[in-house]
């Protein structure tokens, strides 16, 4: 199906669905967090106590909404510069939100296996995985099919470096998650420094050009 010439009903109907699953995922993350029982007339440490050994699943859970938050705000991004459905985007995105829709299972198996590197590096190719996809989406999404006609040049760029950067970062965790499982996550930090490297390079060859 080709690019139609407008902002229609299907780019809309693609876009809010995508905010849907990104909306339930996000969510779902809490279910993890169980409240603890205790027994009736427990001393006021007892209950400290059982919040501090869910410290596991609070972190999962911080980490998590981080991450999903992250793609989603790069989804935005990529669709504020679209102005047309394309049939081209779909498979892409559909894979983005299945691996979205995963990750609170990811995360329940890493908080459940702290500083393992079996969980972490299953986490890690999760999100590896979700920053593919997610690649491709912002690729199509802000390319000739898709793409708002007045869409600013370094708007564009800058989405699609920062998805980029967002795939070399996770990388960078997968790596970590082999050598260090207990900071593979610190993986993501590195984010807005391969961020800069991609701008830079790009904005020295342009100079070149000119």
């Amino acid at each position: 199906m080709a690019a139609t010439t407008k902002t229609d009903h299907a780019l809309e109907r693609l876009v809010f669905f995508s905010d849907a699953v990104f909306a339930i995922a996000i969510t779902l993350l809490v279910i993890e967090i169980h409240a603890p029982h205790l027994p009736h007339g427990a001393a006021e440490v007892a209950y400290w106590q059982a919040l501090a050994q869910l410290w596991p699943n609070i972190v999962g859970y911080v980490i998590s909404f981080g991450v999903i938050g992250l793609f989603w705000m790069g989804h935005h991004r990529a669709f504020a510069l679209s102005a047309r459905y394309s049939s081209k985007v779909l498979g892409w995105n559909l894979g983005l939100l299945g691996t979205i829709g995963f990750m609170p299972f990811a995360t329940a198996f890493l908080s459940s296996n702290m500083n393992a590197q079996a969980p972490s590096v299953f986490y890690c190719l999760t999100m590896l995985l979700a920053a593919f996809f997610n690649w491709r989406v912002v690729r199509v999404a802000t390319g000739p099919d898709m793409v708002e006609p007045g869409a600013s040049a370094d708007a564009i760029a800058y989405v699609r470096a920062r998805s980029f950067s967002v795939l070399l970062g996770s990388a960078t965790a997968v790596v970590l998650g082999f050598v260090l499982p207990q900071m593979a996550q610190a993986g993501l930090v590195t984010i807005p420094l391969w961020l800069k490297l991609l701008r830079g390079g790009a904005a020295r060859k342009e100079a070149r050009r000119t």
